[in-house]
């Protein structure tokens, strides 16, 4: 029930991004949806792709730093308060969220939200125990 997501690190410069969004063009990967957060100096890129392991190999090999990581993709209603219940519950259990984005499909009536937790195990417990839906890797590729 987990999905595997690369981070990119890269300098906050003109041209970095379009530089990683060739190297994804021209390696023929599929981006599902991305994060990107700065400083002034670096940005992180956080990508979830249709194959990890093809991705990072083509970033490496132009030469950026690049990790994997593991997120959680949960389905929230798609109706207010519908992501407070989600974090409601995992405050309640002491799960942290770290950070988290938007994926850019929809799943039937519901959002669909990365998360990083401090505790991944616990969170996909809690959240399936409360009736939340989380989804695998090959689902969420195949939006």
């Amino acid at each position: 029930m987990k999905v595997e997501q690369i981070s990119v690190f890269m300098e906050n410069k003109p041209g970095g991004l379009e530089e990683v969004m060739r190297i994804m063009k021209d390696a023929q990967i599929n981006i599902r949806t991305l994060s990107l957060a700065d400083t002034s100096d670096f940005g992180i890129l956080r990508l979830i792709v249709h194959d990890v392991d093809k991705a990072s190999r083509a970033l490496r090999d132009n030469g950026l730093r690049v990790s994997r990581t593991t997120v959680v993709a949960v389905e929230v209603p798609d109706r207010p308060g519908g992501l407070h219940g989600i974090l409601a519950v995992l405050a309640r259990e002491n799960i942290n969220v770290e950070y988290l984005y938007a994926f850019v499909e929809k799943s039937g009536e519901n959002d669909v939200i990365i998360f990083r937790f401090d505790d991944s195990e616990a969170a996909i417990r809690v959240l399936q125990e409360n009736g939340f839906s989380v989804l695998s890797g090959s689902k969420l590729y195949s939006f």
